[in-house]
């Protein structure tokens, strides 16, 4: 399929599934025209049923299935000035990077808005001639029914700063997606890999967020993992940023607390509603290859480097 230009500000989502419909959805509401490239399955499910978002604090979207731009591969025709937010999973990062290489005009502005820490540097060693940004989605995005997405808890999305990403920023205000930008975003994708090493927990528990958070035991596995990685951090001289309402050397602390007292401690962790549920829980369920190899594997090549072990 190929594009044909309408002058608007144009997106391409590359990885259409629970985030990148989140953000792709909230751009199209906000004027954008956006296209969305994903699995069938997913892109089925929105061709029946459109694409609806809902969030923790009521907010509801809708955007009909006839107003979506749906694609299973990357159209032809990428003139022009475009955004893209990539989306996929890690272990398609650099496939997905060159073929965005191939298609898009030089220089063309990539966030990567991927879990992990090295994706950005994957995809633009794999295309060179674009310029690749890392990010971090700091909410959770579940996916509640077929075309329906649920923002379960907060954040602001996090970017490093670069010039180019100026002319984008109104967009993503007015599509009620401020960015934070840093001059050096790892300690940030450090603070947030801290929290994302609850996901295997999570994904192996069968609960929900809120209900695992809540279950001592549980609870205590995600510290021990926080407790390893950041003895490894600090062997590295990396200060992981705080991401959510604990700083990073508290976590393994609040986390081991008796759970009435954890309720106290984390209220505002607490903050998530009961649908909310980690991305590798639902590549568990659905019997796809999960990101542990770019969330605890990250630890373990840090390990690797160091010369240490990481046997949690």
């Amino acid at each position: 399929m190929t594009v044909t230009q309408t002058g608007h500000h144009q997106v391409l989502i590359l990885g259409a599934g629970n985030i990148g419909c989140w953000l792709g959805g909230k751009l199209q509401a906000s004027g954008a025209e956006v296209h969305f490239v994903g699995r069938p399955r997913m892109l089925d499910a929105l061709r029946t049923n459109g694409l609806t978002l809902t969030d923790r604090d009521g907010g509801r979207l809708q955007v009909p299935a006839a107003d979506l731009r749906l694609h299973e591969a990357i159209p032809e025709g990428l003139d022009g000035r475009w955004l893209v937010l990539l989306c996929v999973k890690s272990r398609a990062t650099a496939t997905a990077a060159a073929e965005l290489s191939a298609r898009l005009p030089a220089s063309t502005l990539v966030l990567s808005m991927q879990n992990g820490i090295s994706n950005a540097e994957v995809a633009q060693a794999a295309a060179p001639g674009l310029t690749v940004l890392p990010g971090v989605v700091p909410y959770n995005v579940a996916e509640i029914g077929p075309g329906c997405l649920h923002r379960g808890s907060d954040g602001q999305l996090s970017v490093q700063d670069h010039p180019d990403l100026q002319a984008w920023l109104p967009l993503l205000d007015a599509a009620g997606l401020p960015v934070v930008m840093y001059d050096d975003l790892k300690p940030v994708q450090w603070g947030k890999l801290l929290l994302n090493l609850n996901n295997v927990v999570n994904a192996l528990s069968g609960q929900p967020l809120r209900a695992q958070l809540l279950d001592h035991d549980l609870r205590t596995c995600t510290a021990a993992l926080i407790d390893e990685t950041l003895g490894l951090l600090a062997r590295a001289k990396i200060k992981p940023a705080k991401q959510g309402p604990v700083s990073p050397r508290w976590l393994p602390w609040v986390l081991r607390l008796p759970t009435p007292l954890f309720k106290l401690a984390a209220r505002r962790m607490l903050r998530i509603d009961d649908m909310a549920r980690s991305s590798m829980a639902d590549d568990l369920a659905r019997n796809r290859p999960t990101e542990v190899n770019a969330i605890n594997g990250e630890v373990l090549r840090l390990a690797g480097k160091l010369g240490v072990l990481a046997p949690v």
